[in-house]
């Protein structure tokens, strides 16, 4: 062959072999799966537990890092949520700049980090803050909400398709640029707004809006929440409004997310700020509305399809209100997802009450060396007690991340958080067996009735790995099993072994526990403790 078709020639088998074999270094795209109503975080192919912390707001610029890692390092964080705020990657209309982007993913990658970008754009917490001057001071291009009295409102509004085009340009682009950059999936999820909605104003009375808000009701979320034609006011009378802005802002939301999704498919999602309460029928009125709070969740599921799910933001100390919260997201069709709780040493134990619903991920807000608090929803300070309060357990489930989400993935994990009332004890039932914890104990004897930790911090997370036999992980909680339906018969343990989990994830036997250990339930100290635990009967 002459040597000038040699190139062509080479070029021919080269276009062959990657047909057959592929690209060499694309990398498997996270993805959410879901299946008989549990769900998985899939990262690299297999499920990922997101054990997470987020930096303060302000925290996320190149110098403000080197305040970041000591903590997420520390904690054993193996996810860490930052916000990118259009501002920050569009300052000049059409002009982007990524540097911080890209020196973030290469920060994480050395730390072995996964990221989940927090877009600030259109919304973040109601307000335009992060929206470029060139947005959020162009009322006439990029208009407000308008009150009922013709009143200008500070929050953008959701019915402006200039705004939409233009938020949902800049999304784009960062897509594309974590396509090019972050072949390795360093990314893991995008956070579309943050928790959006509105203060102060239920809805837009715009003239766009008052002629959507006359008009009937999209036939797909009439027919999502069970209602039949009309406009808004006759299928949802006084919480028309409510519902109106709700789906208002889940259609703008779902078009950006769309539209990110072209280019790069990674599990999208939004948050929620919540109500006082996760308890009553009908929406409580003097809360931010429009974003996904408990009494809308189905009508985002209808309107916005391309968010994989929605998450609660939790700074509610009392238990049940927090557990009642996380009972609200739990659902069949949408995976639970803490996506932030206050960072003082309290909330540590919810934890694992959000393993126990089979929770995909809990985070922790705030967690950075830059000095801010948002006291009274964290911590005043966030000194190395309270670090450590959090640390403790991620230290704990960090080795077995991924086994803990296989088995959450297959619907087999309970959890318990140390209740504030007076019993200092709660239980739950497991397939055939019941786990009953008790808070504030001796490690010996039966007669000492609980009496509670010094600050509410015990917890225990359970996982079913064979028939009879369970993985026990927790702190400061006297755990005891039970047949739930004993018919004559008596448990006894076959066998209690301690250990912990390598690096790899594999499971490394220490002792095994009997006598004294397992006479009077089973304890779980302040240092924490892996236990396998076999059951039988007589």
């Amino acid at each position: 062959m002459p040597f000038s078709r040699w190139p062509g020639f080479l070029a021919g088998l080269a276009a062959l072999w990657l047909a057959f074999s592929g690209p060499l270094s694309a990398a498997e795209l996270p993805r959410l799966e879901s299946r008989d109503g549990n769900h998985a975080l899939m990262v690299d192919g297999e499920p990922w537990l997101m054990l997470t912390a987020q930096v303060h707001n302000s925290s996320a610029w190149p110098a403000a890092l080197s305040k970041v890692w000591p903590v997420v390092d520390g904690m054993q964080a193996n996810t860490l949520q930052v916000p990118i705020a259009w501002e920050q990657i569009e300052p000049v209309e059409g002009e982007f700049d990524f540097s911080f982007l890209d020196q973030l993913l290469k920060e994480a990658r050395d730390h072995q980090v996964r990221l989940v970008l927090l877009w600030f754009g259109t919304w973040k917490n109601s307000a335009p803050h992060y929206t470029p001057s060139w947005v959020k001071f162009d009322n006439e291009r990029f208009p407000r909400m308008v009150g009922p009295k013709g009143e200008i409102h500070f929050s953008m509004s959701p019915h402006a398709r200039t705004t939409l085009e233009a938020d949902k340009k800049a999304f784009v682009e960062l897509l594309k640029h974590l396509r090019d950059r972050d072949p390795q999936n360093t990314v893991i999820s995008v956070q579309v707004q943050n928790e959006p909605g509105t203060w102060g104003l239920h809805r837009d009375y715009s003239p766009e809006a008052e002629k959507l808000f006359q008009a009937d009701v999209p036939a797909e979320i009439a027919q999502a929440l069970g209602k039949g034609k009309g406009n808004w006011k006759k299928l949802f009378g006084d919480d028309a409004a409510y519902y109106f802005h709700a789906w208002a802002m889940a259609a703008y939301m779902d078009e950006i997310a769309a539209a990110g999704k072209a280019v790069k498919n990674l599990p999208m999602y939004t948050n929620a700020a919540l109500p006082e309460s996760p308890f009553g029928e009908d929406p409580p009125k003097a809360i931010v509305t429009g974003g996904p709070t408990p009494w809308v969740i189905d009508l985002w599921k209808a309107a916005a399809p391309h968010i994989d799910w929605l998450s609660p933001d939790i700074y509610r100390r009392d238990d049940k209100v927090y557990l009642g919260f996380l009972d609200r997201y739990a659902r069949d069709d949408n995976p639970l997802f803490v996506a932030e709780t206050g960072n003082d040493r309290e909330y540590a134990r919810y934890f694992f009450a959000t393993l126990g619903r089979r929770g995909i991920g809990f985070s922790v807000f705030g967690m950075d060396e830059t000095g801010y608090s948002n006291y009274p929803l964290g911590a005043r300070e966030l000194d190395q007690d309270i670090i450590e309060e959090f640390a403790r357990i991620y230290r704990l489930f960090h080795p077995m991340q991924r086994r803990w989400a296989k088995w959450a993935y297959e619907g087999k994990v309970w959890g318990l958080a140390e209740p504030l009332d007076e019993s200092h004890a709660n239980q739950v039932r497991a397939n055939d067996y019941l786990i009953k914890a008790s808070y504030g104990r001796p490690q010996f004897g039966r007669r000492t009735p609980p009496e509670g930790n010094v600050y509410p911090r015990g917890g225990v997370a359970v996982a079913q790995v064979d028939s009879n036999e369970f993985l026990v992980a927790g702190f400061d909680t006297r755990v005891e099993f039970e047949l739930a339906d004993p018919q004559g018969r008596h448990l006894l343990f076959d066998r209690v072994d301690e250990g912990y989990f390598d690096a790899d994830g594999e499971w490394v036997f220490v002792r095994r526990w009997n006598g004294d250990q397992t006479d009077f339930g089973l304890n779980l100290d302040a240092s924490g403790r892996v236990l396998r635990v076999k059951l039988g009967w007589y």
